[in-house]
């Protein structure tokens, strides 16, 4: 699945640079000039990574920085031509994986890109949700000496909430990136329906999850280990 890349940034030409850059390198990118509407593609397009600018039309980007940073939930990179070492600590302070002044050559910046959503979306291959073992590779889930047979949607759900476990997955979210749905905002209960037999699969007792929780309102988060 490709990773989500926003870019806050009020330049038009650097912007559509790096979004075309971005989108080469196999991104799927969403590039907006304020921080209104940062926030509001925040909750749509659920990023995976923010690039932001510090110097925004009507936000400075520090004060944009916890918000779209969200309790650590989207990892932010800072790309600003504001380069002074003061800027710099607020700007890790404040929640920001990485401080990058302009002008900054492009390679390094698709580098650093791809360290923190490494760091931030490890691949999983093997998953443990208490005595069962999940293999992504060759899509078999084993209890014991028994195999618990799963289908490739579980597959899927299961694979996309380990590579984002212990945080809160939105249900548009997963009607995206895991359904395919383009228009996330339609009406449909195909996610908790999938969450709910897939929890007759894996949770002792699936009316009380204790690996595939439910946060009202928002969605779904997974509490289970990788496997080394």
């Amino acid at each position: 699945m490709q990773p989500r890349i926003l870019i806050v940034e009020d330049d038009p030409i650097f912007r559509a640079v790096m979004q075309d850059n971005l989108v080469f390198e196999g991104y799927r990118v969403d590039a907006v000039a304020d921080g209104k509407t940062a926030l509001s593609h925040v909750r749509s397009f659920s990023p995976d990574l923010v690039v932001l600018d510090l110097t925004l039309p009507d936000w400075d980007g520090l004060d944009l920085c916890p918000l779209l940073h969200q309790g650590g939930k989207v990892p932010v990179i800072i790309l600003s031509a504001r380069g002074q070492k003061l800027d710099k600590l607020r700007g890790l302070e404040l929640g920001a994986d990485d401080f990058i002044t302009k002008p900054t050559d492009l390679d390094e910046l698709l580098a650093r890109i791809r360290v923190v959503l490494r760091r931030s979306l490890p691949s999983v291959d093997r998953l443990r949700v208490g005595r069962l073992v999940i293999d992504f590779k060759t899509s078999k889930a084993t209890y014991g000496s028994s195999t618990v047979r799963l289908t490739h949607r579980e597959f899927r759900l299961l694979r996309y909430l380990a590579e984002r476990r212990d945080k809160v997955v939105h249900r548009d979210e997963l009607l995206r990136e895991v359904w395919g749905y383009l228009d996330a905002s339609v009406t449909t209960r195909s996610v908790d329906q999938t969450v709910a037999r897939l929890r007759k699969k894996i949770e002792p007792d699936p009316h009380h999850p204790e690996f595939i929780r439910t946060v009202h309102g928002d969605g779904y988060c997974l509490s289970a280990a990788p496997v080394d």
